[in-house]
């Protein structure tokens, strides 16, 4: 089992900035990769960005590539969401996971094995 714990959202105006925090714990050495989703009201769950918890390889969906960034503490077991640039469309609840699987794919929800319980972002104009 893997619990995660997001913290560090907010309201914000555009163009500032935010940073998400997600602490694990239990079985977090298990862990092959964790990523950040975001879900707006009224739409799906959608990717925002992974990162490969030993070699630390990153990748982003295109609308925030540029203006976010993904990193993590491999001592403190956590991963962080640096988010600048923002804009009213990024607005939405933001999800940590984590992935147990091998995979050179962590793109869809159903890569993943563990949730968060989301916290809330919102980007006024």
């Amino acid at each position: 089992q893997v619990q995660l714990v997001e913290s560090g959202g907010g309201l914000v105006q555009a163009g500032g900035s935010l940073r998400l925090s997600c602490a694990a714990t239990g079985r977090t050495f298990s862990s092959r990769a964790m990523g950040w989703f975001r879900q707006a009201p009224g739409n799906e769950r959608e990717f925002v960005g992974y990162i490969t918890w030993r070699g630390g390889g990153t990748d982003y969906a295109d609308s925030v590539k540029g203006r976010f960034t993904i990193s993590r503490d491999y001592a403190k077991n956590a991963m962080y969401l640096q988010m600048n640039s923002l804009k009213p469309e990024d607005t939405a609840v933001y999800y940590c996971a984590a992935s147990l699987s091998m995979s050179s794919s962590y793109y869809a929800v159903t890569s993943y094995d563990y949730w968060g319980q989301g916290t809330q972002v919102t980007v006024s104009s």
